[in-house]
């Protein structure tokens, strides 16, 4: 497949090499309803006050979903560990970047604020100290023909909202794909793992993994896709097995919240996926049995399609990729067609072809 606009790629010297995805950031105006969507998707309440409210997983990390009370619901950003405060020091010389300042969060630690070029905030954070692990259910055992692990047993998994080991990666949409995608590679280190492009070869999205060498790591814990605007997409919480991703659906469904799309399994990435929206159209996916990656494995590049989403289950619906159409959004929509150099007409009448 002949490629005619840069792909995205590694940079041979980032500033830095993120090792971890630390916390997502939203703004809520009811934080109560927002714990209790979250509470059936699985994630734990650690505190909530009047103006702030912390969840986590069952892994060894304080917290990994802050809500602050606002007035109006939007995503605010991510927070990135980094390997030492040499890196934070340097991160902070960056422009717009605030001086290294200790963390008032849970873990402590120390944290240096920046804005990536499509407006979100990340924070660059070193030193938290790690947090007791949560005790969670094992892996179901599972018959297969070849491998008879279960005599005299029964399955029997618990009906409950699902345990959530841990946040495993955010995906945004952006006007300024290249000029966002290049900053993450330069600045934390990321690999883009595979790619998939539009039929004139210009990216459509970027899935990114973290740089640890020769330590596996999730195919992705970023990934970036073109639109007419920055906007959070969906984030992925890993659970132990399928059947804990099926229950979840179970449990979510019978609690009144709202499907998304699923139960399936990706293509790229192999996640078994299940979507659910909580009561701002947020969606938030369950997941199982991702890829792993060291960092010796090429990016794969691959043409983007409705069906390249997923090897089975349902199709991925319309209503999935749809954009919320605002005033506000129709201004930055007209907005970014004057001005960025990654938008065009012509390529936001091809996806919305492909997704329509």
């Amino acid at each position: 497949m002949k490629l005619t606009t840069a792909q995205p790629s590694r940079h041979p010297y980032p500033t830095t090499k993120a090792t971890a995805l630390g916390y997502l950031l939203f703004d809520r105006p009811d934080l109560e309803h927002a714990e209790h969507f979250l509470n059936d998707f699985g994630l734990q309440t650690v505190s909530r006050s009047e103006a702030l409210l912390l969840l986590r997983g069952t892994g060894a990390t304080h917290f990994c979903y802050v809500v602050r009370k606002a007035p109006k619901a939007r995503f605010v950003g991510f927070g990135l560990q980094v390997g030492s405060r040499a890196e934070l020091n340097t991160l902070a010389r960056l422009p717009g970047a605030s001086e290294v300042e200790q963390s008032v969060l849970p873990g402590g630690g120390y944290v240096v604020r920046l804005t990536d070029p499509s407006g979100f905030r990340v924070d660059a954070v070193w030193g938290q100290t790690p947090a007791t692990e949560v005790p969670h259910r094992l892996p179901l055992p599972f018959n297969s023909v070849d491998a008879t692990v279960r005599i005299n047993g029964t399955q029997r998994p618990p009906q409950r909202a699902p345990e959530i080991i841990r946040l495993g990666h955010v995906v945004l949409e952006l006007a300024d794909f290249q000029e966002t995608c290049g900053w993450y590679t330069r600045h934390f280190g990321f690999i883009p793992s595979d790619v998939q492009v539009l039929p004139d070869g210009s990216p459509a999205v970027a899935f990114m993994r973290l740089d640890l060498g020769d330590q596996p790591a999730d195919h992705h814990t970023l990934a970036l896709a073109q639109g007419f605007d920055a906007a959070y997409s969906h984030s992925a919480y890993e659970l132990v097995d399928a059947d804990a991703v099926g229950m979840g659906q179970r449990v979510l469904r019978d609690r009144g919240w709202t499907h998304a799309w699923g139960i399936g399994r990706h293509i790229l990435g192999s996640q078994i996926f299940d979507y659910w929206q909580d009561s701002w159209g947020d969606k938030h996916e369950h997941y199982c049995d991702g890829d792993l990656f060291t960092s010796v494995l090429p990016t794969g590049i691959h043409a983007v399609s409705r069906e390249a989403m997923a090897q089975w289950g349902p199709a991925m619906p319309r209503s999935f990729t749809k954009p919320k159409m605002t005033l506000a959004s129709i201004a930055a929509l007209v907005r970014n067609l004057r001005r960025s150099p990654d938008l065009t007409l012509s390529k936001l009448r091809t996806l919305a072809k492909i997704f329509a």
